[in-house]
């Protein structure tokens, strides 16, 4: 019988030591290569798809009270006339709700998304004094436009704390701890309640001291400040004096008489939470 025919495997069925040594050598390198791709450190060469930076540029007004109607002719189309005029910006789009304005500045690619942040920046603030004086400070925040979702979500819940209380300990302990974190760049609370107060004016009393809706609502605006008018001492210790700003003490006028009239004479007032739109909700909780 003529011998059969040998083949490539048979060396290292002859050669066991030489058949681990191989196998050792392809574990290696596939490891090697696994822990390149994971930490992104050198070993693959992509040349078919280069690195490219795409940043989106967002920039929210709060217009309490208005509808949308004035929220774009007030607010979103000075804006945008504004920051058209910056550089680096590829298109832009807008909506106007009631209370809200959102215009969203998508960058050319591989911008530097800093110096363009800077330069809308600035053209927000050139704008700033033509806004309603309702409308509160433009908000400004980048991204990645290829990101549209956070990176991670934290629940936060307590059988103890009401809804702003939880609202106000994020606020001041959780969220500047998260963003303090390295390679973190933004923390956002979602479904948050702040603490606000709710002012049921009471008819009758206005009535009676011949005030209107519209007057209280200037005083409270006037009156809307904190203070501290200053320091004392004495030879062993010191003393810090501050006004005395809580609502029931806001001026209101008179009404003709020698008496003032005091904001608490014309409401009742509770807490409430403010924005209670929004609401989050997770595993029934």
């Amino acid at each position: 019988m003529s011998e059969s025919k040998k083949s490539f495997t048979d060396i290292f069925v002859r050669k066991p030591v030489l058949a681990i040594v191989v196998n050792l050598v392809i574990l290696i390198a596939g490891g090697q290569a696994i822990y390149n791709a994971i930490q992104g450190s050198g070993g693959f060469t992509v040349r078919q798809y280069p690195a490219s930076e795409n940043a989106l540029v967002t920039v929210t007004t709060p217009y309490i009270g208005a509808d949308a109607d004035l929220v774009r002719g007030f607010v979103t189309t000075p804006l945008e006339r504004a920051i058209a005029a910056a550089d680096d910006i590829d298109y832009m789009e807008s909506s106007s709700s009631q209370s809200f304005s959102t215009i969203t500045i998508r960058l050319k690619l591989n911008a530097d998304p800093t110096k363009a942040l800077a330069e809308i920046s600035s053209k927000v603030d050139q704008v700033r004094g033509d806004l309603p004086p309702e409308a509160e400070v433009p908000i400004i925040n980048i991204e990645t436009a290829d990101t549209q979702f956070a990176s991670m979500y934290l629940r936060f819940q307590s059988s103890d704390l009401e809804s702003n209380e939880i609202t106000d300990y994020l606020t001041r302990v959780v969220q500047p701890t998260l963003t303090a974190v390295d390679g973190v760049q933004r923390a956002d609370l979602l479904g948050a309640r702040t603490f606000a107060i709710r002012i049921w004016m009471i008819p009758e009393k206005l009535a009676a001291f011949n005030v209107s809706a519209t007057e209280v609502r200037a005083a409270l605006a006037n009156n809307n400040a904190l203070s501290a008018i200053g320091r004392t001492k004495g030879n062993y210790q010191q003393v810090k004096l501050t006004t005395n700003t809580n609502l029931t003490s806001i001026y209101m006028g008179d009404n003709g008489s020698s008496r003032w009239i005091r904001l608490q004479m014309t409401y009742k007032g509770d807490d409430w939470i403010f924005f209670e739109r929004a609401y989050l909700s997770y595993d029934g909780n």
